[in-house]
């Protein structure tokens, strides 16, 4: 009978060091940058005359309906995670993978640039854990791109519900088949770029002399991750894993849920498709670089609720409750799940090791042995 040895590994102490930009004093400036911009928002909703409408709104905001926010925001979380697991690594332990995917989420809260810099903190520790840069940028392109396809999806068929009467709410062709056909352009530009990619990759080995420099080395780099995620994105939607697609749906669907929750809480019930429409579109202010995309998300949300004719007062108050549950309980969940992963990897590195790539040959006397690629250290099976 045949059996598995299992080596302890231990990460270094000077291994479990952050990247300089999720360092605690990146991320303690971060958060006095957003803690500011919080302040000043109390400041101008508090002090200005002209608001006293959604003062009051705020002030008799329902507890229950914020508090089912809340929950919404940690169901999105859980389908994040599960979606992390499919495409990171399948092998990965659900205790270990929650405490990455929630770790991510509390570092988007604090990090500019639409969750780039949660997938950094994810990259770390599967770095941490021996997975090779290359498979990483890979994945994390794929992983990208495939947290988008809803959202693009969702585009393309509210907005073409909208423009031919399925779905009520709006008739504005410029506001609902306009954000369709781009939406639907943006995924054939996707696909496209992925070709494009490989064939400058492959142009540049074949010319190796122009590799001499880091600059054209990089360059290559970042094609081939860009080629390799966009082909790994499409073999990983035409699997059809059903745990992929429920927690793709989850991520975001729970998450416009939240902005209903908000409404709800302050008395107003737009229509849901007008509600989502208006999410998608309004959730491109995150690309604007600033700690949790605080003003660019919020002033996405809001001028596109008002241009689908929501109240302004309505939108501005569910616009601030949901991003106040949106950055907040990432925040505090992903600080619990961050300090558990730094455990994780001092004493259980082997459930992140997992994931490096690893391969299997024949060796006399022990027959088929798996070989980790990092260690080089045989395991019989």
């Amino acid at each position: 009978m045949q059996t598995e040895q299992h080596d302890s590994l231990h990460v270094r102490a000077d291994e479990l060091d952050v990247p300089e930009e999720l360092s605690r004093r990146k991320l303690r400036s971060r958060l006095l940058i957003a803690l500011g911009l919080l302040v000043a928002v109390v400041a101008v909703i508090g002090l200005v005359p002209g608001l006293s409408g959604l003062r009051s709104r705020l002030a008799h905001a329902s507890p229950a309906w914020l508090a089912l926010g809340a929950l919404l925001k940690i169901l999105s979380g859980v389908g994040y995670v599960a979606v992390f697991r499919m495409v990171f690594c399948r092998r990965m332990s659900w205790r270990v993978s929650t405490q990455i995917g929630m770790s991510e989420l509390g570092a988007n809260a604090l990090l500019p640039t639409g969750g780039a810099g949660g997938l950094a903190l994810g990259a770390w520790a599967l770095k941490r854990g021996g997975m090779k840069g290359e498979e990483i940028a890979r994945r994390t392109v794929a992983f990208f791109l495939l947290t988008s396809v809803p959202n693009v999806l969702g585009v393309i068929v509210i907005g073409l519900g909208l423009a031919v009467g399925v779905i009520g709410g709006e008739s504005n062709l410029l506001l609902t088949a306009l954000p369709a056909t781009v939406a639907l352009a943006a995924v054939a530009a996707t696909i496209a770029g992925g070709r494009l990619a490989r064939r400058y990759e492959r142009r540049g080995l074949a010319t190796g002399r122009h590799l001499r420099s880091k600059r054209a080395l990089a360059t290559v780099k970042t094609l081939a991750a860009l080629a390799d995620g966009v082909d790994e994105s499409l073999v990983l939607l035409r699997e059809g894993d059903a745990i992929l697609i429920a927690g793709l749906l989850a991520y975001l669907v729970f998450d416009v849920m939240i902005l209903w929750a908000g409404f709800r809480a302050l008395g107003a019930s737009p229509p849901v498709a007008i509600l989502a429409m208006a999410y998608l579109i309004g959730e491109l202010g995150g690309l604007i670089p600033v700690p949790g995309g605080i003003g660019g998300i919020d002033a996405g949300l809001l001028g596109t609720l008002v241009v689908y004719h929501v109240s302004i007062t309505a939108a501005a108050g569910a616009v601030l409750a949901y991003r106040a549950i949106a950055l907040g309980v990432p925040a505090i969940v992903g600080a619990v799940a961050f300090a558990a992963l730094r455990r994780t990897l001092r004493t259980e590195a082997e459930q992140i090791s997992i994931c490096a790539p690893q391969s299997e040959m024949e060796i006399i006397g022990l027959g088929r042995v798996r070989i980790n690629s990092e260690q080089q250290a045989p395991r019989a099976n």
